[in-house]
């Protein structure tokens, strides 16, 4: 193979995993992370074999959907300071894809558990997204959007994680409007101690 075809090569590799794993991930959501093969396949426009090429086993597939996922978010942030018309708006906006990625994160999490690689797993979910978060934070309150410089960005995240954990389970609880009301009160000044 010519040196010039390897690069469109593992281009399309990468495109066809990154198929894989959106699929993966929306199939997920749905049907739960047992959901047959075929239908991720089908999803993606591709064959269970090329499925079966790429994650061998349905636990690599997790594994790397997780990543993918983690990775989509972490990029996200940098992205939405950009393109945004306020670092407050970026934040909502990045809030709304973590909300996203919790949902269908709470899923794999049961799943990825019993193995050892968990934990690790956790802690590259925590190294790739708490300064994504940090940043945004800073940069609305440097913009004075955000008044509540006590909250950290791990916290933030907790909080978030907490109010998504019901939101499978109750189709009346509304975990978006919950986080909403959430990321609202960072923009309301703290009470002077003389006024608790």
């Amino acid at each position: 193979m010519s040196s010039d075809g390897e690069p469109r090569r593992r281009a399309d590799v990468r495109r066809n995993e990154k198929a894989l794993l959106d699929a993966a991930a929306a199939v997920f959501v749905v049907s739960g992370i047992d959901a047959p093969v075929r239908d991720i396949a089908a999803r993606a426009g591709v064959g269970v074999g090329t499925v079966y090429r790429h994650f061998p086993s349905r636990a690599d597939l997790v594994v790397a959907v997780y990543r993918h996922q983690v990775e989509a978010c972490a990029q996200a942030g940098p992205e939405y300071l950009e393109s945004e018309s306020t670092p407050y708006a970026a934040l909502l906006r990045w809030v709304d894809d973590f909300v996203d990625f919790l949902v269908t994160k709470h899923g794999l999490a049961g799943a990825l558990s019993q193995g050892e690689g968990f934990a690790a797993l956790h802690t590259y979910f925590l190294d790739r997204l708490v300064p994504v978060c940090a940043d945004l934070l800073a940069a609305a309150r440097a913009s004075g959007e955000v008044a509540r410089p006590d909250v950290e960005a791990l916290e933030f995240m907790r909080a978030i994680g907490n109010l998504c954990i019901g939101a499978g389970e109750d189709k009346r609880y509304d975990a978006r409007k919950m986080v909403a009301i959430l990321a609202g009160g960072l923009t309301v000044r703290r009470a002077a101690s003389g006024d608790r």
